[in-house]
């Protein structure tokens, strides 16, 4: 079984997640499945065949969530110390050929969110900087061609 590595506010945000689906998601769309019973023929029931659409929907998220909540593996970033790139470090790159910053905290897949600086731990960007330290440079093939980076710092917070 693999574990799938998370910062704690991760992991607290797919626990909210499961509850809002557990406790107001799944509820409500077993009342519109009621509901839509009551109108007769199901075969021609379009409420009936949404509500349904949805629920197998929730159910699998539902699954999905609990696997990977059962499989956490939760690093504490505020205990890690070092000049290394690791899981949950911050960092702050500068374009070698545009001069300018982007700061990133690499973190698990399931928290990846580029436009608020977090890096999923498995994107070719990050799997470059792993183990690099600041000062060291890190070439990555874009998309838009090859990229060029220095690590100017690297802090755990």
């Amino acid at each position: 079984m693999l574990k799938v590595p998370m910062t704690a506010d991760g992991f607290a945000r797919l626990e909210e997640e499961l509850k809002q689906l557990k406790s107001v998601e799944r509820p409500a769309v077993i009342r519109a499945i009621a509901e839509a019973r009551e109108h007769g023929d199901l075969s021609e029931n379009a409420e009936y065949h949404a509500a349904r659409e949805r629920q197998s929907f929730i159910e699998g998220r539902v699954m999905e969530l609990e696997d990977k909540i059962s499989r956490a593996e939760i690093i504490d970033v505020a205990k890690l110390t070092g000049d290394q790139v690791k899981f949950g470090a911050t960092v702050t790159l500068i374009d070698e050929d545009t001069d300018d910053e982007a700061v990133y905290q690499i973190v698990g897949e399931d928290e990846a969110d580029i436009s608020n600086g977090r890096l999923a731990v498995t994107a070719p960007l990050a799997r470059a900087l792993i183990n690099k330290a600041v000062g060291e440079s890190v070439e990555v093939t874009t998309p838009g061609g090859s990229k060029s980076y220095e690590i100017a710092k690297v802090q755990f917070k």
